[in-house]
């Protein structure tokens, strides 16, 4: 299934701008790098993965001034993964 998503706030920026629609689908695999979508609580943000380590992930937000990402809220468990951003190409 393919997903729809428009970006919201600057943590992607210059990468992906703020209003900007992603298409994201269920990922075969994940690697540092990818942009994914992920559950933290009952909000759902989009970042890079920077590490993976078993079946956690870091990740963090390319404009790291304006993001909040692994830096504060730690290591992502591969459970909260929703999907992997697959257009635009980064």
């Amino acid at each position: 299934m393919l997903l729809v998503r428009r970006v919201v706030g600057k943590s992607m920026a210059p990468t992906l701008q703020p209003g900007r629609l992603v298409f994201a689908r269920k990922p075969r695999s994940i690697r540092p790098g990818d942009i994914i979508l992920f559950r933290q609580g009952p909000k759902e943000y989009i970042k890079r993965v920077d590490r993976i380590n078993n079946d956690r992930l870091f990740v963090l937000g390319d404009n790291q001034e304006l993001s909040t990402d692994s830096r504060e809220f730690g290591w992502l468990d591969m459970s909260t993964l929703v999907a992997k951003v697959v257009w635009p190409r980064t």
